[in-house]
């Protein structure tokens, strides 16, 4: 069996930055339950992991105490929530990933602005109910291009789309489109708002893929950007499948052991369950592993406000966490192979 492993895969700068906040938290907590607002990423072992820790996951703020140290999730919060957590006393600290923050700023402005907002989203994703509490009577969610004629706009001339930053850029390409046909003076929104991660993820498998018989995607479920994954396999012709880890791996796909299979993972997966997959399948079949290298991601933030006030009341000099990602590195330990590595034409 031949796997090829692309680089990017898995986690995202701004994942990466949202789970280091809570382990930061629960070491600066050390006697006090930490609450999280929602899953802090959509990822199931990582979600688990903190549980084990006792970080405890709400999706009501009635369920924390008064007081209580309280994380958001990546993927942003109303300021309905925000106020919540103020009347409550909570110690907030917000990981919100820098790019999904981007999206609520631009609906700030375009609203004060006098902007009607098209949000192309999924309507019940975390993200876009975050960002449609911005500037609720502003905003109206786009799921796809049937909901153009059932809007409602007032001036054709005063409209600027949005979108949630996880999209296929398949399928927001396709609604923008229709947008910008039903309504020609649509505004942009500047530089665009689909996550540098997200494309590059999804760039990656449009250009292997075809090279490929099978797509895994290592990613839970309720992960849009994993989904996406397997939506852009499905379009350029080769089966994507979602996984959460090896249990779920459907040894009937396989019909010689000789497939080239693609192994990426969405931006919240960890790398370990990649190389737990890598092992499973080289354990079964036998072959190799290749990394195509299709874009160098060096993407970093820095600790958001909240957590840098915290560090600071504790003499913690806070320019010293950074939330950086790399592309992960190969070895034989992890992986149970010794890999030969290729270098992607970059196209």
């Amino acid at each position: 069996m031949r796997i090829i492993l692309p680089n990017p895969r898995g986690f995202c700068a701004g994942v990466r930055m949202a789970i280091d906040v809570i382990d930061q938290v629960i070491d600066l907590f050390p006697d006090q339950t930490i609450y999280a607002f929602h899953e802090i990423v959509h990822n199931k072992h990582v979600v688990a992991r903190f549980r084990s820790k006792g970080v405890q996951f709400v999706e009501d703020l009635l369920e924390a105490p008064v007081g209580s140290v309280m994380v958001f999730s990546a993927h942003g919060v109303s300021p309905e929530i925000r106020e919540t957590a103020r009347v409550r006393r909570f110690i907030t600290i917000d990981a919100t990933c820098p790019l999904v923050t981007k999206v609520h700023a631009e609906a700030i402005r375009y609203a004060r602005q006098g902007y009607q907002i098209l949000l192309v989203g999924h309507k019940d994703h975390q993200e876009v109910v975050g960002t449609l509490g911005e500037a609720p009577d502003s905003t109206q969610v786009v799921q796809s291009p049937a909901d153009i004629p059932f809007l409602t706009i007032i001036n054709p001339e005063r409209l600027v789309y949005l979108t949630q930053t996880t999209l296929s850029t398949d399928d927001a390409g396709i609604i923008i489109d229709a947008l910008k046909l039903a309504f020609p003076k649509i505004k942009e929104p500047p530089g665009g708002d689909i996550c540098y991660a997200t494309t590059n993820r999804q760039y990656a498998v449009r250009q292997l893929a075809p090279r490929c018989d099978i797509v895994l995607v290592i990613g839970s479920q309720n992960s849009s950007n994993s989904k996406r994954l397997t939506e852009i396999a499905d379009n350029v012709g080769t089966p994507g499948y979602l996984i959460d880890d090896t249990s779920e791996l459907d040894w009937s796909l396989f019909k010689t052991g000789q497939e080239t299979v693609l192994l990426t993972a969405g931006a919240s997966a960890p790398e370990d369950l990649v190389s737990d997959t890598c092992r499973a399948l080289l354990n079964r079949f036998g072959g190799e592993i290749e990394v195509a290298d299709i874009f160098d991601e060096d993407v970093e933030f820095n600790a958001p406000a909240g957590l840098r006030k915290v560090m600071i009341d504790r003499g913690i000099d806070p320019t010293t966490r950074r939330f950086h990602v790399e592309a992960p590195v190969i070895t034989q330990d992890l992986y149970g192979a010794t890999p030969l590595t290729i270098s992607a034409r970059r196209i």
